[in-house]
């Protein structure tokens, strides 16, 4: 369950996306997660049969790794329910 908070984010974030965007439209995601497999084939599992671009780029030491996924979206709807799934895998951080 969200919190107020995180709910008043996404509130944000939809209104946002729809006073700037024509859908559907290209949308980036960007996320920062410990490096680990299992972990970042989670987030990518989360965009499969999408069409989406994935690039995957390992921080300087090898400890995280970002993800970015470029992928076409419907609506805001369709973009902050990816966020929803992605932000519960432990670690993980939205850009």
């Amino acid at each position: 369950m969200s919190t107020p908070k995180e709910e008043a984010f996404y509130k944000d974030l939809k209104e946002k996306l729809n006073n700037t965007t024509t859908w559907p439209s290209k949308y980036l995601y960007k996320f920062i997660v410990p490096t680990d497999v299992e972990k970042i084939n989670t987030i990518q599992g989360h965009f499969g049969n999408m069409g989406a671009v994935i690039q995957t780029k390992k921080s300087k030491k090898g400890t995280y790794t970002s993800v970015s996924i470029l992928v076409q979206m419907k609506n805001a709807d369709q973009i902050i329910e990816k966020y929803k799934l992605v932000t519960k895998i432990d670690g993980v951080i939205s850009l």
